[in-house]
Order: structure tokens, then C-alpha cells, then sequence
């Protein structure tokens, strides 16, 4: 076979252009540091890339957005919690103090503010917001958990259902010593026909007091839940009480009427405390029922009353608007759940329902009238104490007065018992609220340390993805480096073989 000079001259060409691309190739992996520039070079390391690269964006999705907000949102749960755990157990103080009779006269006025700005506290932490959402409303995030102003502007018809652990018994004092019946110019003239006493009363306690006026015929409806011969409460398919279908309807007073507390037959309603008072019969009778749902209208919302849509089913009628359709509330569980891994939803909210009552701020303002009611009492001594020490009072005024001041004594002492017994109820009552918010702070906290579990894995996949994405992608410096620079050289002899094979040329043979 006859070789040519072109055609040594062509394979020359073609190896010394192999060598430069392949010292090209090096030297694109040398100063990127990446095997590949373009799929068609290694298919299988573009399509591992691709796979790796999702996965780990998805990784670092849930790792440095996803589970830092959840974290965020349940620390300011978690904080605002034991803010009302810690109130809590300043109430508690105050209990243990008032049921044991260690709170003095003096203090009575302090406890009273103290107590009342506790109960704001509380409400004000259920309004506690992560990025302006509400956490403790459910999906209802843009929507407050407390009323921030009075409310007026809309209607609130409430159904609220009870068990018969819902009712409660109290003590109230009758026959009050009304000093403005006194005459001085006739002291004879007064008469006080029945002498200070107290009763027990058997009370439900609805969530609000300072309801609306009932119908036109003065009830309300109250519809209540039978048991089964087995003892079991019937159930729709949701698992929700069944009750009968034709309600009850009671008569209906205010707590100021001297008989208000003092119920013989029935059941009485009072309107201003939101308040069913039961005759022992019914009490008996309710003792053993599946359940009771009571039905009733509130339009008058003072700051910091609990919004009832995010507690009990309701229907909200706009005031200002006729035309405008009522909206219907409908209570469920409302979790917010985040996608913190792989297929792994985690719930991060708490719900107000599930952590901040009613009864905080009902017991509480028990309480407060209770110590309210001994303080009246208190007045009332004193300034009869001042009437009778009084030189102008005359032998007749100071032995009707003597006469009234024994009256109010009496009934001093009892509004004291009423009052220790108030604060030894309301120990119960905030020890099961405390209670209820333990349970809420554990539940909480037991899905933070799930969080905290999935965060480290995740870390750890983290790493190791991009370790194979590394692996995947990235070229051996050290290798690459000696490839390239043996390369290098093989491309300079491919060039000095060049140069020494062409030199010989036509003239050499003439």
C-alpha cells in the first residue's frame, strides 16, 4: 500500500484534533470541576442528576422553609400557653387563700383588679398571631379569637351542649339588708320581715351572660338527650348526641330578683348571667340524661369576650344589612397541618376550643362578685357602725339601727361563707383548666419533638444527597488534574511528531 504525504499529513491532523479535543474536555472539567457540560456526553449521569436535583430541592424545601415556619408557629403557641398556664396558677393562689379564709379586708379591692386583669391576659394571649395569622383559630387565621371592641353590629344565635358534669352547685344568701328603706325621721317604720339565710342552688352556667331578651313569650328552648336501656346516648352517624326534637321552654329572670336563686319546680332562666337555675327535682331527674343542648341569642359583645364561632355552632345575622344572608357556623376540627417531609403531613396549631375556655373568665368573674358581695357587706357595717356612734342619733334611731346592723352582720357572715365557698369551687374549676392546658401544652410539645426528629433526619439526607449529588456531578481534582497534564503533554509531542514528519519536502529530492 502506498502511503502518501497527504495522507500522512490527514492522520496527523486527525490525532493532533483528537488530542485538543480530548485537552479541551479536561480542561472543561479542570475549571468548572463538572464531569459532564451537556446530557449527550454521559445520558446516564444527566438523568441521575436530574433525579438528585429534585430530590434535594424538595429536601430544602421542607428543611429550610417548611419546618423553620412550623417550628416558629408552634413556639409562639407554645409560648402564649405557658403565659396562660403561669395565670392560671396566680388564680390558683388566690383560690387556695380565699377558700381557706387567709385573704384580710384589706387585700379584698386588690384581689379583685388583680383578678380582673388576669382575665384579660388570658384572652389577650388567645389573640397571639405568627406573621399576622391567629394561631389559635383554626383555619380561620385572619379571623381574632376575642372581640378587640365591643360588638353590637351582629346577632348571634348559640347552640351550646352540656353533660350532666356541666352542672354545678352553688351557694347564694337571701333577704339582704337594703339600707335605703331606712327613715330616719321614722325608724319605726322599717321592717325587715325575714332574716338573712343562704341556699343551695343547682346552676348551669352557659359560656356569656348579658343574653338578649327571649321570645315574645319569655322562654328559651332547651332540648335534651335520653339514655338507652343500656345506659349509652344515642348517636348520629358523626358521632354527635341526638336530642329530641321538641324543645324545652323555662321561665326566664333576672339574678337581681330577690327569688332568682330560689327555684321550687322547673327550671328558671336568667338573662343577665346566662345562668339555668334547676329545682332539685329537675336536678335529679337532669343527673341522668345523655345530655342537653341549649339554644339562645347574643348581640351585646364586650372586649375580650371569646368569639363563639370558633366554640359552638351558630348563625351570625348582620344588623346594619338586611339583605345581607346570615352566615352559618358549624364547629370542627380545624387542623393546620404542614408537609414537613416526604408524604408526612404534621399538624402544628392548637386550637383555642382545645386550650382557652369560657370557664377561665366565668370562674373568674364569679370570683369577683363574690368578693364584690362581701365588700357590700362590709360597707354596710361600717356605715352603720358611723350612724349609730353619730351624737345626733337619737335612742330610737340607734336601736332600729342596732336592730339592722345585726340583720347585716348576719348576712356579712354569710356572703363570707358564700365567698369561700365560690373560691373553693372555682380550685376545682381552674385545676381542671390548668389541667386542660397541660394537655394542650403536651400535645403540642410531643409534636414539636416529631418535628425535631424529622428536621435531624432530614439533615442527614441532606448531606447525603448532596454527597451522591456531588459524587454525580462532580470530577476528582487531583485525577483530573494528572489526566490533563499528561494530556497536555501528549499534545505537545503529537504537535513536535508533527513537525519533524512534514519537514521533508520536493526539493529534498531534486
Amino acid at each position: 500500500m502506498r502511503i502518501t504525504n497527504r495522507m500522512m499529513t490527514n492522520n496527523m491532523l486527525y490525532n493532533i484534533n483528537g488530542n485538543k479535543n480530548s485537552l479541551a474536555y479536561l480542561e472543561q472539567q479542570y475549571t468548572t470541576g463538572m464531569k459532564i457540560q451537556k446530557p449527550s456526553e454521559d445520558p446516564i449521569i444527566a438523568v441521575r442528576a436530574l433525579k438528585l436535583r429534585t430530590n434535594l430541592s424538595e429536601l430544602n424545601q421542607y428543611y429550610k422553609k417548611n419546618i423553620p415556619d412550623a417550628k416558629a408557629w408552634m413556639d409562639v403557641t407554645e409560648s402564649a400557653l405557658t403565659v396562660v398556664n403561669d395565670i392560671l396558677t396566680q388564680v390558683h393562689t388566690y383560690c387556695v387563700q380565699g377558700a381557706t379564709g387567709t385573704i384580710k379586708e384589706g387585700d379584698r379591692n386588690d384581689i379583685i383588679k388583680t383578678l380582673a386583669q388576669l382575665k384579660q391576659q388570658v384572652y389577650q394571649e388567645g389573640d397571639t398571631n405568627y406573621a399576622g395569622r391567629y394561631v389559635f383559630t383554626g383555619y380561620k387565621t385572619d379571623t381574632s379569637l376575642v372581640f378587640s371592641e365591643p360588638q353590637e353590629d351582629e346577632k348571634y344565635a348559640i347552640t351550646e351542649n352540656f353533660t350532666p358534669d356541666s352542672i354545678d352547685t352553688i351557694k347564694k344568701t337571701l333577704n339582704d339588708c337594703d339600707l335605703d328603706q331606712y327613715d330616719p325621721d321614722d325608724p319605726e317604720s322599717v321592717e325587715f320581715p325575714d332574716k338573712p339565710n343562704m341556699i343551695t342552688a343547682y346552676r348551669i352556667r352557659l359560656s356569656y351572660g348579658n343574653l338578649d331578651s327571649p321570645d315574645e313569650d319569655g322562654n328559651i328552648a332547651i332540648r335534651t338527650a335520653q339514655l338507652d336501656e343500656n345506659g349509652e346516648v344515642e348517636r348520629d352517624e358523626d358521632g354527635n348526641i341526638v336530642y329530641e326534637d321538641s324543645p324545652e321552654t323555662v321561665e326566664c329572670m333576672l339574678s337581681t330578683d330577690p327569688n332568682a336563686y330560689q327555684v321550687e319546680d322547673g327550671i328558671r332562666y336568667l338573662t343577665d348571667t346566662g345562668e339555668l337555675i334547676l329545682s332539685p327535682d329537675v336536678y335529679e331527674e337532669w343527673r341522668n340524661l345523655g345530655g342537653f343542648q341549649v339554644d339562645y341569642e347574643k348581640t351585646k359583645f364586650e372586649k375580650n369576650d371569646l368569639r363563639p364561632e370558633h366554640y359552638f355552632n351558630c348563625t351570625v345575622t348582620d344588623l346594619t344589612d338586611e339583605d345581607k344572608e346570615p352566615v352559618v357556623y358549624t364547629k370542627q376540627d380545624q387542623q393546620i397541618g404542614y408537609e414537613v417531609n416526604f408524604n408526612q403531613r404534621l399538624t402544628i396549631n392548637t386550637q383555642g376550643s382545645d386550650a382557652i375556655q369560657h370557664d377561665i373568665g366565668r370562674t373568674i368573674d364569679e370570683m369577683v362578685n363574690a368578693v364584690n358581695a362581701v365588700i357590700t357587706a362590709q360597707t354596710k357595717l361600717d356605715e352603720l357602725d358611723k350612724m349609730i356612734k353619730d351624737e345626733n342619733t337619737t335612742p330610737e334611731q340607734r336601736k332600729k339601727l342596732e336592730e339592722m346592723r345585726e340583720l347585716v352582720n348576719t348576712e356579712y357572715v354569710l356572703k363570707t361563707e358564700a365567698l369561700q365557698s365560690a373560691f373553693s369551687t372555682s380550685l376545682t374549676k381552674i385545676e381542671k383548666q390548668q389541667n386542660v392546658v397541660s394537655v394542650a401544652v403536651s400535645d403540642l410539645g410531643s409534636r414539636y419533638v416529631r418535628l425535631q426528629l424529622t428536621e435531624s433526619r432530614l439533615g442527614d439526607e441532606q448531606t447525603d444527597f448532596e454527597d451522591l449529588l456531588s459524587s454525580n456531578e462532580d470530577v476528582d481534582m487531583v485525577d483530573t488534574v494528572i489526566r490533563y497534564r499528561a494530556m497536555q503533554s501528549i499534545y505537545n509531542a503529537s504537535l513536535s511528531a508533527a513537525a519533524q514528519s512534514v519537514q521533508t519536502t520536493l526539493l529534498d529530492f531534486l
